[in-house]
């Protein structure tokens, strides 16, 4: 789903313009600031390499390198940041990913609790909720929640695996930085996104009922046609 972004962005929005957009919290939903993260990401002169843009080698390894440095920061799982997030608010987690916060690294978490989403941002050093907001949207995108949190809510129904249950079992492939509904309209999986050793990212789907984790093919090949330029 990766609706935290969305969220994440309307969140901001409503607290640098005063707007109401989301009641922001750091226990519950009551309105108050976020707490910033313990994990600040260095400035790796990342706007440099704008004159660089065209090598792939170089994209590559600063890719390569971003990754590596944030996965090895992150020092609180997927599975333990979605078990602080429900400790905080109650429901189904739908989504974890570990996200850059104006330079703070944190872990976005979106439960579903019925009908109504929550993003909940769980600190990847020390595990605490630096805060949570409900999303408050207007008419056409809550109908558009509505209508997402019903194909959540029916895709989970008999499903015996948790979004916990896929970080953990994608642990064993790498270090997780994603945890996400594989909402193809009929999903069947969690999709769970890795970075390895040397900064090399892997997706993997991990079945809702049976729990077996498989490489995401679908991925595979979008990547070698973007390389190849034929979808472009």
């Amino acid at each position: 789903m990766k609706r935290n972004i969305v969220i994440a962005t309307v969140a901001a929005a409503a607290l640098i313009g005063g707007g109401s957009a989301a009641a922001f919290a750091t226990g519950g939903d009551d309105d108050s600031a976020a707490s910033k993260s313990s994990v600040q990401l260095k400035d790796n002169d990342r706007n440099d390499q704008d004159d660089r843009d065209d090598d792939r080698k170089d994209d590559d390894r600063d890719d390569a390198a971003e990754n590596t440095a944030e996965a090895k920061a992150a020092k609180v799982t997927a599975a333990d940041a979605i078990k602080a997030a429900l400790a905080d608010t109650s429901g189904t987690a739908v989504s974890a990913e570990l996200d850059d916060e104006d330079g703070g690294l944190v872990w976005d978490v979106d439960v579903l609790k019925g009908k109504t989403w929550h993003s909940v941002e769980v600190d990847p050093g020390t595990g605490k909720v630096l805060g949570s907001w409900v999303d408050k949207d207007d008419k056409d995108d809550a109908a558009e929640d509505a209508a997402d949190a019903a194909r959540v809510n029916s895709a989970l129904k008999g499903a015996s695996v948790t979004a916990a249950d896929a970080a953990k079992a994608g642990a064993d492939k790498g270090t997780v930085t994603s945890v996400d509904l594989d909402d193809d309209g009929t999903a069947t999986a969690w999709n769970v996104e890795t970075t390895g050793a040397k900064g090399a990212e892997a997706e993997y789907d991990v079945d809702l009922k049976t729990g077996k984790v498989t490489a995401d093919r679908t991925d595979a090949h979008d990547d070698d046609q973007d390389d190849d330029g034929s979808d472009d």
